[in-house]
Formats: C-alpha cells, structure tokens, sequence
C-alpha cells in the first residue's frame, strides 16, 4: 500500500511558550525580556487563525485576558471617551457613554463582524493589528483618537493617523502594549455617518466609508473628514475631498464633486477575492456620496447630542 502525503493545511500553530501575566507591569516586564520573539494575546479573534496557519510563529505568547485594568469605559478629563485595551467591542454597543458621546462609533460598530465576534475581539486588539479592512481602526482615524502605548522603558501617546503605516504595520513597537484609546467627543451640532458594502453582513467589507461634517449658522460646511477603509493599505483619508467641502452647501452637487474625487484620486484600491478596483472605486463614489448626505441631514436637523 503506497503512503500519500496530505496537503490539508497545518490548523495548529507552531510551538511557543506561554505568559498570563495578571498586571500590566508583569505584562510590560515579559515584553521588555521577549520582545519581537513575543506576541500579544488580546480577543484572539485575528491572531490565532494566524497562528493555526502558521503564517505566525511567535516564540512566546503572551496572554494580557487576566488584567482587569485594561477594561473599561469612561468620560475622559478633556471630556470625551476613555478605553481600555481590553474592552471587549461588544461592550460599545451597549454604553450609553460611547452613543451619547460618540454617535459614529455606537451606530458602526454592529457592522463589525458577529455578535459572537465582538463578545471576544477587544478594541485595542483591532486597533493595533491594523487591518485596513477592520472598521475600528477606520473609526480612530475619522474621530480623531489617540492610543496611548506602554512598555517597561514609560508611556508614550500617538495619534491614530500616525499610527497606521503600511499593510499591518503600525508605530507599536515589539514591546509596547496599547493599553488605552482616548476619543474626543463629537461636536454636538455635527453630523455623522458609516456606511460599507459587504456580500454579506458579518463580511469583510469590500468598501466602507465614516463621515463626520459641522455646518456654520448659515447652514454651509465648516468641516468634515471622510476615512474609507478596504481601498489601500491603510484607513485612507480623503482630505482633498473633505476640503472641497468647506464653505459650500451640502447639496447635490458638492457632494457628487467630493465622491468624485475621493474615489477617483485619493483611494488606492487592489483587486481582491471580493470585489475588483474598478467595482472598489465605484462604491467608494456611493458610499460617500451617502454618507455625506446623511452626515448632512443630520448636521442640518441638529442630530447631534
């Protein structure tokens, strides 16, 4: 009887050693001595399909799941929302604090994966793998947040649009942990509005889109910031776009000149299983166009807190 190798794919990860460190300097202390031998463990929900591939062979795992400290959520002191990096993004759906303060993140976090997703994935996991394709990571961007990093050497904070660099690259270093997501509130009179495209809810999205738009007394924009994600290898940021805006009414035809921009200059999006560029492009130009007139309606009849 001849024996045939299988060509199944590996499903258990390589070998490593394992941490479960119980406080954060416990935690800062294991990644000063491991460095970019270790990796984080937080919700899981993206790093074990990596590491049951294969596609990460990390010498040591480092479990952060027992440090209560990094979990929860709270009025900051400059008065926007405080979160811990092992906040559980489930738990954004259901605090007042995050809806009242922060409209865009309660209404575009159902739109990450399943409920049984985001009863495990955590906030600072997601935002730190940086998944271009990931909408928490899309949202720090469009509200303007910060992360604070830690490791044993002291704490250091970094604006979420300096964060992201390159295709699952971000400014964390092997031994920082992102401990903390600091979001300013929104401004009471603005507007907001997420919208994405998946083949089916729960999917990666092939084209997602967060704007945030202020209107002056005479009812013309005064600002506005659009972030697409799935369109390169970051959270992309039309700022071109967003600028055409200021001064003019949010009307039709501002709106299609500002989609037209975004999506034809200011989005580098590459064909994938999921949709190809030229189809990527063409959402892109709905997507804000819809965003940006529901951003406005709602700016307009003062949605706002």
């Amino acid at each position: 009887m001849t024996s045939r190798r299988s060509h199944q794919p590996r499903m258990k990860p390589a070998p490593f050693d394992y941490h479960a460190p119980e406080s954060l300097p416990e935690a800062s202390s294991l990644m000063a001595e491991y460095g970019d031998e270790a990796k984080l463990l937080a919700g899981g929900q993206s790093l074990i399909p990596v590491l049951n591939f294969r596609l990460a062979r990390p010498q040591v795992l480092v479990d952060l799941n027992k440090i209560e400290e990094l979990d929860w959520i709270r009025q900051s002191a400059s008065g926007g929302v405080s979160i811990g990096g092992m906040t559980r993004q489930r738990r954004l759906e259901r605090e007042p604090l995050v809806a009242r303060s922060l409209p865009l993140l309660a209404e575009a976090v159902v739109h990450v994966a399943h409920p049984q997703i985001r009863n495990r994935g955590t906030v600072g996991g997601s935002m730190a793998h940086g998944d271009p394709a990931a909408e928490l990571p899309v949202l720090a961007v469009a509200l303007g947040a910060r992360f604070r990093l830690l490791s044993s050497a002291g704490e250091r904070w970094v604006a979420a649009g300096d964060f992201y660099q390159a295709l699952f690259a971000t400014a964390l270093k092997p031994e920082e942990i992102l401990v903390e997501i600091e979001i300013p509130a929104m401004a009471p009179q603005g507007g907001w509005s997420f919208h994405e495209v998946a083949r089916r809810h729960g999917d990666f999205a092939q084209v997602g889109v967060a704007a945030t738009v202020e209107l002056d007394e005479a009812g013309l924009c005064r600002q506005a910031k659009l972030v697409l994600l799935s369109v390169g290898d970051v959270p992309m940021v039309a700022s071109r776009a967003a600028e055409l805006l200021i001064g003019q009414p949010l009307n039709e035809e501002s709106i299609a000149a500002a989609a037209q921009l975004a999506a034809g200059e200011e989005i580098e999006p590459g064909g994938d299983i999921h949709a190809s560029e030229p189809y990527k492009r063409h959402l892109a130009a709905v997507l804000v166009r819809r965003a940006l007139a529901e951003a406005g309606r709602r700016a307009g009849q003062g949605e706002g807190r």
